[in-house]
């Protein structure tokens, strides 16, 4: 029995190192093996830096948006009964089984030239496929759920108790959210908050999609890393790959400690 134990811990940690920490170590090596210098000197290109503030920008717009929207959903969604809840929660989930791929292809139905509010767009001004709005609305759809899908549950089981309580006691909507509700699923929130941003730094397919992918223009980290990849620069390539598997590092730390604080509050 022991055997078996330990034969399937060995197969566990010889997959992973196969499938997820070789290829991290390959591309730190890649980025580094040259020298710092090397790395810096790509870092240094104002493509890559562009494409680094672009997807900071689309990060910083996507999350206080999807965080409101899923506060809103959560709290209509686990403290109300009314018809056609659970397709709520269905359609929330949408964006977790649509290819970003095929996302990003309703977004330009919809808002490219060619596309249902095309010519109104095109009067007004506005473009919004192959610029910022698109990635932007792109981003968003991909990111959806997270932020919903973490504090529903622990909305529905912290109940109302508390809430009512406060309200008994003369406070209004805004001070029990502040007061009671919003201590109550402070870590579900910043776990959603924490993939959110971790999706929306690595989104590719959607993104893809909308933005055409014109380098120093409407090309983000991920983009960058397969143009500078497809165009032979190696070293570039994964010099951007190592800040997106930083990036992807820190968030991973951030959800232990997360986790962590999650599982001490269960336990007292």
């Amino acid at each position: 029995m022991q055997l078996n134990k330990n034969l399937l811990i060995a197969i566990a940690v010889l997959y992973m190192f196969i499938l997820i920490l070789l290829p991290t170590f390959t591309i730190f090596y890649e980025a580094l093996h040259k020298g710092v210098d090397v790395f810096f000197d790509n870092f240094n290109q104002r493509n890559f830096q562009e494409a680094i503030k672009l997807s900071l920008i689309i990060t910083a717009i996507t999350l206080p948006l999807n965080t409101i929207f899923g506060l809103c959903a959560a709290w209509v969604i686990a403290r109300n009964k009314f018809p056609g809840k659970a397709l709520l929660m269905s359609i929330i989930d949408l964006p977790f089984s649509v290819s970003p791929v095929v996302a990003g292809l309703m977004i330009v139905l919809l808002f490219g030239a060619q596309g249902w509010f095309g010519d109104w767009l095109k009067e007004m001004q506005i473009k919004i496929i192959f610029a910022l709005p698109g990635m932007v609305i792109a981003t968003m759809f991909v990111t959806l759920p997270f932020v919903a899908r973490e504090v529903i549950p622990v909305l529905e089981e912290i109940g109302t108790d508390q809430e009512e309580a406060a309200r008994t006691l003369g406070a209004n909507d805004w001070q029990i959210f502040c007061r009671v509700t919003l201590p109550n699923i402070r870590w579900g929130l910043l776990y959603g908050l924490l993939l959110t941003n971790a999706r929306a730094m690595g989104e590719f397919g959607a993104v893809a999609v909308v933005s055409g992918s014109i380098m120093g223009r409407t090309t983000t980290l991920p983009i960058f890393v397969e143009q500078t990849y497809k165009n032979y620069q190696t070293t570039t390539a994964f010099s951007a790959a190592m800040i997106l598997a930083f990036l992807a590092g820190l968030t991973l730390i951030f959800k232990e400690i997360l986790e962590r604080k999650t599982g001490h509050k269960a336990n007292l």
